[in-house]
């Protein structure tokens, strides 16, 4: 496989990294090691890469906030959006942000142009193209608010705008494949007094600050809400406040958030996200779901 991968090198300008140890690009700081990772610059460079799809696996990533290999490593490549997918710009009534954009440096670049209703991208950790994906979202705002379409290119190579209609965003989920590849997303822009975007931004931050692990090896939010309800207070009811197993925990400040207190393995954060299922399910009759389409504890796990 290797030897395919130098081939793929040879065609691109993009450097990938062999053997590369995935705990080094997520924010659990777990896992195993890619086959190869790239942090592909242009879509030149990522129509060629995926079109090798029916050879070699892809799955593409943002910052890692939202993502755990497996110990045993993942058998692919694995592919970051660089510089050329980190754009913004604005044109007229409409912001245009790349993929690979965090999605707090767009609540940064709102602020400046006076744009209201970015703020609680500031909350978010991730990049565009995942917050799309599943239609990010905190403390009552969501990606698809402000949301007008998006531009994505499957594993073909060719490349097509969808409308937010679309896309059937709902609550954490839209109906994006893996095949899709969001290249950027363009929101409509409303304008108000910096005073009031500074004002909602420092809301979001003192809240985040006051009620989450920020500063622990963690993924973010765990299990989605149901309907109704705070899985954050189900998984504490249900008695897994606190719960241990191996090097991970879930927070005693947040519920919803498990921890890497130093050295777990991947195996040990999904076990325990594992546990955390099945005491819910026998204390309320809930299953939480996680923030995938996998049953599994992370968002992504692959």
């Amino acid at each position: 496989m290797h030897s395919l991968i130098n081939k793929i090198q040879s065609k691109i300008k993009s450097k990938i990294i062999l053997d590369y140890d995935m705990k080094n690009s997520t924010w659990f700081r777990a896992g195993g090691k890619a086959l190869g990772y790239v942090i592909a610059n242009n879509v030149s460079d990522l129509k060629t890469i995926i079109s090798y799809a029916d050879q070699i696996k892809y799955y593409i990533v943002g910052v890692g906030s939202n993502l755990m290999v497996r110990d045993g490593g993942f058998d692919g490549l694995i592919i970051k959006l660089g510089k050329n997918f980190n754009k913004i710009k604005i044109n007229q009534d409409t912001l245009s942000a790349g993929a690979g954009v965090l999605d707090v440096n767009l609540a940064k670049f709102a602020l400046k142009k006076s744009i209201k209703d970015f703020e609680f991208f500031s909350g978010i950790p991730g990049t565009i193209g995942g917050a799309i994906k599943m239609n990010a979202g905190c403390y009552g705002s969501q990606t698809a608010d402000n949301l007008k379409r998006i531009l994505v290119i499957n594993h073909l190579g060719k490349i097509k705008y969808f409308t937010k209609g679309e896309l059937e965003l709902k609550y954490r989920s839209s109906n994006l494949t893996d095949e899709l590849i969001v290249l950027k997303a363009d929101f409509s822009c409303k304008y108000s007094s910096v005073s009031e975007i500074i004002e909602k931004k420092n809301y979001i931050k003192l809240k985040r600050e006051s009620s989450q692990p920020i500063k622990e090896k963690t993924s973010g939010s765990t299990f989605k809400n149901p309907s109704g309800e705070y899985a954050a207070s189900l998984i504490e009811k249900a008695g897994c406040k606190g719960m241990k197993n191996g090097g991970a925990s879930v927070s005693t400040i947040h519920s919803n958030f498990i921890i890497n207190n130093g050295e777990a393995t991947a195996l040990d954060i999904e076990n325990l996200g594992k546990e955390i299922i099945k005491q819910v399910q026998l204390k309320f009759g809930i299953t939480p779901v996680s923030y995938t389409h996998l049953t599994l504890p992370t968002k992504r796990i692959v």
